[in-house]
């Protein structure tokens, strides 16, 4: 499809995206209808504080939901598409719902992590972080639940799970470039889990034009003024070509 003239020549591009643009880098969704809770429901006590804290076999269970997640993940076409959008000077900000941290290994700067990142574990009790890698390494010598090595707490993904309020700052920031931009892109997202997918509504509020690529239908289609169901890895490099 050609790209409408709005979206060509938007010069404050606000980008959101959810899991469905790493799929083609080999890590699953969530609730799509091959997701990760679609197929068993029961793995989102992995990512549910209450659950974690409460039982060691949840954690148990998530370490290696952690080990075993696309160790050797590398960015797709649609990560790709992100970097050169930015470097066309057209990207007003970058905000990912995913924890991935693809869109660094592709060389996108400054990205806001909303639900934070996979590449380090921090401590509930003392707040200590450690490199992910650094904790799976314990998980293969034979420590199936690591604790902190500061205070003895417990460790997880510096992730936000469910039951856990996202960071303040982060937050705020997304907000603000929501609500300073001329066209709201959201990609590879269900849109079903706020406050990220209230950012929507904030760029709609403020006079953006909203564009949702994404395989499965999301509760915003309806304020948006493009919906596109392409492969993203397809859609986005030429949704998102520079203007002739």
């Amino acid at each position: 499809m050609t790209p409408p003239a709005w979206l060509t020549e938007a010069r404050r591009i606000c980008v959101l995206t959810g899991a469905g643009i790493s799929t083609d880098s080999g890590i699953p969704d969530y609730r799509g209808p091959n997701g990760v809770w679609t197929r068993d429901p029961d793995a989102e006590k992995l990512v549910t504080l209450s659950y974690y804290v409460a039982d060691p076999e949840i954690r148990r269970r998530a370490w290696l939901m952690r080990r075993d997640t696309a160790p050797d993940a590398r960015p797709n076409a649609g990560h790709a598409a992100l970097v050169e959008l930015e470097r066309q000077g057209r990207l007003r900000a970058l905000l990912t719902q995913n924890v991935d941290g693809l869109h660094t290994d592709a060389g996108s700067s400054g990205v806001l992590e909303l639900h934070g990142t996979v590449r380090e574990v921090e401590c509930l009790a003392c707040g200590a972080r450690t490199p992910m890698t650094a904790a799976l390494a314990r998980v293969d010598a034979g420590e199936p639940d690591p604790a902190c090595a500061d205070c003895g707490g417990v460790l997880k993904s510096a992730t936000i799970s469910f039951g856990q309020a996202l960071d303040a700052d982060v937050l705020d920031a997304a907000a603000q470039a929501a609500a300073d931009c001329d066209v709201f892109l959201a990609v590879g997202t269900s849109l079903g889990v706020h406050p990220a997918a209230g950012l929507v509504e904030v760029a709609a509020a403020s006079g953006a034009r909203v564009l949702i690529v994404n395989a499965e239908p999301t509760p915003y289609d309806g304020l948006a003024d493009l919906v596109v169901r392409e492969p993203i890895g397809e859609a986005l490099p030429r949704l998102l070509a520079a203007a002739d």
